[in-house]
């Protein structure tokens, strides 16, 4: 199952590298996109979660770094919860070598 990172900003400007065991946060998150704090978060928590998932159906146990990497992404999103302007951007995903764009 190919693994990939993402690199995101917080409304706070501070940039953060993120993990996800699968190729399905393209399907969730667009590599350049600008998302509302909740939407970044429910389009993460779907995509996290189906990642994870994936990896219990092929090794028989939810993916502890997923569960890991959303549970940071709640944590940090907790701290803008009263900014109603918060947004976070998806600034670039960093594929698997030999996966194309």
């Amino acid at each position: 199952m190919p693994e990939m990172r993402f690199t995101i900003a917080w409304p706070d400007g501070a940039r953060e590298d993120c993990y996800s065991p699968s190729l399905v946060i393209r399907d969730h998150l667009a590599e350049g996109a600008v998302y509302p704090l909740a939407d970044f978060m429910a389009r993460a928590r779907t995509a996290l979660t189906i990642a994870s998932d994936r990896v219990a159906a092929k090794y028989g146990h939810p993916c502890s770094l997923a569960l890991g990497q959303l549970d940071r992404l709640e944590r940090r999103a907790a701290g803008f919860k009263d900014q109603p302007q918060a947004e976070v951007a998806c600034l670039r995903f960093q594929l698997p070598q030999g996966f194309a764009r």
